[in-house]
């Protein structure tokens, strides 16, 4: 963060996590990887501590986020499936987190032909259904409150959409150097 004085008052530069990073051409994009790194590790936070709220301890961000994809729509879903729709790249770690589900009993595996599925369990649709109950007390309605335009939020998520694919694309130049 730089701060200078104009007119009597203090302007604060951006907010950044890494000044030699903002220091560059385009200082707004180091306020976004700060803002997306302190959102992704509260949302991280949330979705653990939900869960054990809804009565699920011991789940990662990341086997709630499996736990949910599985859930929705209420098709089986392959290992493939899940990693394409939350775009990660290291299929073991969805892969344990499948295991993990299944052993809680939230998850079922199955079979499509050769391909190993996964759908939820009675259980597990009861544990998403509680997830969020809890999820419109304790954060869709104090977020209501804040008064935010709907609309710029859904502009801000797929605007983040687009911008991710810029990083994904930078991430195979840079694996290719």
């Amino acid at each position: 963060m730089s701060k200078s004085v104009e007119n009597g008052r203090v302007n604060i530069g951006p907010v950044v996590s890494a000044a030699h990073l903002a220091s560059g051409a385009m200082p707004a994009l180091s306020e976004i990887e700060f803002a997306v790194t302190m959102m992704v590790n509260a949302y991280h936070r949330w979705m653990a501590r939900c869960m054990a709220a809804s009565g699920i301890e011991g789940l990662s961000a990341l086997d709630v986020q499996v736990l949910h994809s599985v859930n929705h729509r209420g098709r089986a879903k392959t290992l493939a499936d899940i990693c394409l729709v939350l775009n990660i790249e290291d299929t073991h770690t969805v892969t344990y987190a499948m295991k993990k589900l299944e052993k809680a009993g939230l998850i079922a595996s199955g079979r499509r032909g050769k391909e190993k599925t996964a759908e939820i369990t009675k259980p597990g649709e009861a544990a998403c259904l509680e997830y969020r109950r809890l999820r419109e007390a304790l954060l869709v309605e104090p977020m209501k409150a804040l008064g935010l335009d709907e609309n710029e939020l859904s502009k801000l998520a797929a605007t983040l959409r687009l911008v991710s694919g810029n990083y994904d694309q930078a991430a195979r130049a840079a694996a290719a150097m």
